[in-house]
């Protein structure tokens, strides 16, 4: 089920243009650093999100530099 999540998560990708991506880097990584506090404060209910964000910003640089490259 996670790998027809990832699968979705990168198709949708090669839609976007380098400047929604770059956007969309920078919403995720702001959500990543709250979620990382709320974490460091109170234990979250479901860790795990934060290691699916950090994925998710990862797919995204890795499709900017693609984009960048011409690739």
């Amino acid at each position: 089920m996670a790998n027809k999540k990832a699968y979705e998560f990168n198709k949708n990708l090669k839609d976007l243009s380098i400047e929604d991506l770059k956007v969309k880097i920078q919403e995720d990584q702001l959500r990543l650093k709250k979620l990382e506090f709320a974490h460091a404060i109170s234990p979250l209910e479901n860790p795990m999100n934060i290691r699916s964000l950090r994925r998710d910003v990862a797919r995204l640089k890795t499709e900017l530099k693609k984009k960048e490259m011409g690739i």
